[in-house]
């Protein structure tokens, strides 16, 4: 069967898509992990006054926090970027953006050397990394759906978030033995800056990548026939403004990312909780999470293309929630095993319905003219607020408060089933049936993807 050109899919595109989504993720949160690592280790003695180190501790972490704000703002320009200047130009701007700010954390002078100037410049930093990263996931997903055979997008886009989870593990490789092994002077000195100035060589392979991949078919058609939206952000919220707030509502699941990290190690490893865990042995919960992550996610994206979008990403979230209060119970029994191997089996694997399946499902709720734009502004705008919910854990579960889990796994499955229920009145979008394919209306997507999944579903009948 002979097929049009511009519709026809190559495999090799479709390798070199993956292979630029999952160096992109790599590269974006092995940088923004690094900046968490700095911020709590080594940041407030070298960026700021040493008068008052508590504050010192409170202000370095609100720069980590900086870059949450900047995500929506990076959202609404990258989005609009993406879906009139193609996928891949996108792309090399996130990669370039997160790349050089992190270099230059890297370079930049203490508050010894250059007072006030340091904590400024270093929050100037962190909002471009903001910036920056707003784009990747929703350009990087994008990109590779648009490359991806029919009935395989959700096993090639999960391939986006398994490069977020290793970027992490990267991260962890390159600073935790740094931490460990250099004498503390070295370290405070100059050791700290090596994992950021690493951040070249990620932007040089990156690139090489990147530059490799075609733009999609479906940008191409749409730029071709003249149809590229003049304000696709525009276009999101008046047409697809319900799907927006769907993905804004499940985005609040990074709430399990954030228990399993954030608040549970406050809690499992603070003195004032009085639980007592070794910071060391709690500071491996991360990285093995993403060790089992990085496993199970492309067979959780490949179930996804067999069995839906919508069940996988209601049972990660259902699933993860009620483990949540079983984690936080291990904790508060102070018993280590138990936590981590409840930790690693709420985020590591249960979470990964969720989390594997969002590469594929968001932006196949969007049509192609602003599918970049309406993933990255509600994707970012849900993650956004997650940030948030360490700080309403320990208003509603200070110190000395007793029924810590039940309280704090009480909230947090409350917003799985906020996720559940937008993933459930989201449509199917994993398989085209034929019959559907009579009207191009049935289905959210420009022409040439029409063409494609019309062709690709024939070719698959036939297969059969």
């Amino acid at each position: 069967m002979s097929t049009s050109p511009v519709v026809s899919h190559s495999a090799q595109q479709t390798k070199k898509a993956t292979a630029s989504g999952w160096i992109g993720s790599v590269l974006e949160y092995y940088d923004f992990f690094i900046y968490a690592t700095a911020a709590a280790l080594i940041f407030p003695q070298i960026f700021f006054p040493k008068g008052d180190p508590a504050v010192a501790i409170v202000a370095s972490l609100a720069t980590y926090g900086v870059g949450y704000v900047a995500r929506p703002i990076g959202a609404i320009f990258l989005g609009h970027w993406g879906d009139t200047h193609g996928r891949k130009q996108v792309l090399i701007i996130c990669m370039f953006l997160m790349g050089i700010s992190t270099m230059a954390v890297g370079l930049l002078p203490t508050y010894d050397q250059v007072g006030l100037w340091a904590p400024a410049l270093l929050v100037l930093l962190r909002l471009i990394q903001g910036f920056a990263v707003a784009g990747e996931i929703s350009g990087a997903s994008s990109m590779i759906l648009e490359h991806a055979p029919f009935g395989r997008r959700g096993y090639f886009a999960s391939y986006t978030l398994q490069g977020v989870q290793a970027g992490q593990i990267l991260a962890a490789a390159v600073f935790l033995p740094l931490a460990h092994y250099l004498p503390a002077e070295d370290f405070n000195a100059w050791g700290w800056r090596i994992p950021f100035l690493l951040s070249f060589i990620v932007i040089i392979v990156g690139f090489i990548i990147r530059r490799e991949v075609d733009e999609t078919p479906a940008f191409a058609q749409e730029k071709k026939q003249g149809e590229i939206a003049r304000s696709p952000v525009a276009q999101a919220f008046i047409h697809n403004w319900k799907d927006m707030l769907r993905v804004v509502c499940m985005a609040l699941m990074n709430v399990i990312a954030v228990v399993a990290t954030i608040f549970g190690g406050a809690y499992a490893v603070q003195p004032a909780y009085g639980i007592g865990f070794s910071k060391e042995v709690y500071l491996w919960i991360p990285v093995l999470g993403n060790i089992v992550a990085v496993l199970v996610i492309p067979y959780v994206g490949n179930l996804s293309d067999k069995f839906g979008r919508r069940p996988l990403i209601i049972l990660g979230a259902l699933g993860a929630g009620l483990l949540s209060f079983a984690y936080l119970y291990a904790i508060s029994i102070h018993s280590v095993p138990l936590a981590i191997a409840l930790s690693l089996l709420m985020w590591g694997v249960i979470y990964q319905g969720y989390n594997a399946v969002y590469p594929s499902f968001y932006p196949e709720l969007f049509p192609t003219r602003s599918r970049v734009s309406g993933m990255a502004i509600a994707q970012n705008t849900g993650t956004m607020l997650t940030a948030m919910m360490p700080a309403l854990f320990a208003a509603v579960a200070p110190p000395g408060s007793t029924n810590i889990p039940l309280m704090v796994g009480s909230i947090t499955f409350a917003v799985t089933v906020i996720a559940a229920l937008a993933a459930w009145s989201a449509r199917e979008t994993y398989r085209v049936q034929l019959k559907d394919l009579g009207d191009c209306n049935a289905i959210p997507v420009a022409n040439v993807e029409y063409q494609q999944l019309r062709l690709d579903a024939i070719a698959q009948a036939k297969a059969a």
